[in-house]
């Protein structure tokens, strides 16, 4: 009986000790070094921290091999690994370790100035004489038997809306799942080279552990920065032979209006996945088009529910002005869509997507408040205690069962007594009419009005916006005040950062 995700990467390290774990750069390590590594680094910790199970330890690393070796480290050591961006300004870093009080941090000597005058326990990876440390693996093993499948395995911080993020804990029995279901849907057998983009604060980049963890696949670590080089992160697909990515559609768009595909062939690349925003279909198409032999998936998930909880295999060619379906729920998952009276929704009607079974996260870390709001009991069924997950989506069923996603229960607005979502306005000014790079609508309460912010290489006036916009929405959908901005806020995962804008707009 497994209990630990390292039980699996032990049966997968004696597998292949010698194969390759992770790539980055001109760096890589093997399953048997790395594991060699990680249970040095549990010895560490242990006498920083002492016998300390199930308390998060932070890693304050860029995305590097040190970095997968922390994260298995702190998993040797029986506690659950909470990685933050390098990049993250100090005020935030303080109120996320106000909230977590983690046990101890893994850094390099680099990060010492941003991380003082906190009483925390600090390990420098750039201290560590790997040959010089002692660890029983006995010992580790043992201590390991104390835990159970539904102990936190990673903490993951997202935006919250007092400007600390909340932290969101999932665990080891969520993340089986899981990996049981996507090598059964999609036939994983461990000889994947992963190409992972995805910052390490990113769900997705978890995911990726438990790929090499579990499967045994190959991880190529690409530099965030990449992303403002697609030709090289082209290149770099193609020069380590990676067979599959899982990205957020924004750098494949951007991928695909430069028409790279076109210049850089990537036979090796068998399996796409994408998740996290919707993937204009006409960009899609690029890919599809260009990758004959590739299978492509949409996936859908809040990382409340353990990376994804539905996925749809595209097999047939879409046409470019119908958005791809978020598809099924996983095995072992169930969604509801439910109306504003909390009741079942039909076929084709709207309502808030909603998810239970064991993928849900166990909640927000020192957060029983934010926790009850989201995670609350199931409204159709009152004979026993079942949480669900409200995920403030909207989303409705097609005859055929797939799921539409059609926006966020916060975006969708009443305004001049009409229903508008905020995104479909978004949509046709950035893929339709082609008037700007990137925009974001929200909505400006006391004054009832419509605010677009945008970014553009030129201002455009409102009558020109107005004009435009006239020819194709109503007047009531029209944004009543444009705001250019050099470049509009994001995420550390690369989205916009609406909630930023909507306080911006209402301040």
């Amino acid at each position: 009986m497994k209990t630990h995700l390292l039980d699996f990467f032990e049966i997968t390290q004696k597998a292949k000790p010698d194969a390759v774990a992770v790539v980055h750069n001109k760096e890589s390590i093997t399953f048997s070094a790395l594991k060699d590594r990680a249970e040095k680094l549990a010895a560490i910790l242990e006498e920083k921290i002492g016998g300390r199970i199930n308390s998060p330890i932070a890693v304050f690393l860029p995305k590097e091999i040190n970095t997968v070796t922390a994260d298995l480290g702190i998993m040797y050591s029986c506690n659950p690994f909470m990685n933050l961006d390098v990049k993250t300004p100090r005020e935030r870093i303080m109120n996320i370790f106000e909230l977590v009080k983690p046990s101890a941090i893994i850094t390099r000597k680099i990060y010492k100035g941003i991380l003082e005058g906190l009483d925390i326990p600090v390990v420098f990876m750039d201290d560590i004489d790997w040959s010089g440390v002692e660890f029983s693996e006995a010992h580790l093993a043992e201590k390991r038997k104390q835990l159970i499948d539904t102990d936190p395995f990673c903490l993951i911080n997202t935006s919250g809306s007092t400007g600390t993020p909340k932290g969101v804990v999932l665990n080891h029995r969520s993340f089986f799942d899981f990996m049981a279901v996507s090598n059964e849907n999609f036939g994983f057998d461990g000889s994947e080279i992963l190409g992972s983009l995805s910052p390490v604060v990113f769900d997705i980049f978890d995911f990726e552990l438990c790929m090499m963890m579990v499967n045994g696949s190959r991880i190529v670590l690409l530099d965030a920065m990449m992303a403002s080089f697609p030709v090289r992160l082209l290149q770099a697909l193609a020069e380590h032979h990676v067979s599959f990515i899982f990205w957020v559609p924004s750098i494949m768009v951007n991928i695909a209006n430069l028409k790279l595909l076109e210049r850089v062939p990537l036979p090796d690349l068998k399996l796409v996945w994408f998740a996290g925003e919707v993937f204009p279909t006409k960009q899609f198409l690029v890919w599809y088009d260009n990758l004959p032999n590739t299978v492509f998936a949409n996936l859908y998930g809040p990382i409340e529910i353990t990376l994804d909880c539905t996925f749809y295999v595209v097999k047939e060619r879409p046409k470019e002005s119908e958005p791809l379906p978020i598809g099924v729920p996983y095995r072992n998952t169930d969604i509801l869509i439910l109306n504003d009276e909390d009741k079942e929704c039909g076929i084709g009607e709207e309502g808030e997507l909603c998810v239970r079974g064991t993928s849900l996260a166990m909640g927000y870390y020192n957060n029983p408040e934010k926790t009850a709001a989201a995670f609350t009991q199931n409204p159709l069924n009152t004979a026993y205690p079942e949480v669900i997950y409200r995920t403030g989506d909207i989303a409705y069923q097609l005859e055929d069962g797939n799921i539409m996603f059609k926006g966020r229960k916060d975006s969708l607005i009443k305004h001049m007594g009409y229903r508008i979502e905020l995104g479909e306005i978004e949509h046709v000014i950035e893929n339709d009419l082609k008037t700007v790079k990137y925009c974001c609508a929200v909505y400006q309460y006391e004054k009832k009005e419509i605010v677009l912010y945008y970014e553009n290489d030129s201002e455009i006036s409102d009558k020109d916006f107005r004009s435009k916009l006239g020819k194709v929405f109503p007047a009531y959908m029209i944004p009543g005040v444009f705001v250019k901005m050099d470049e509009l806020p994001r995420n550390t995962n690369g989205k916009i950062d609406r909630l930023l804008l909507k306080n911006m707009a209402n301040e």
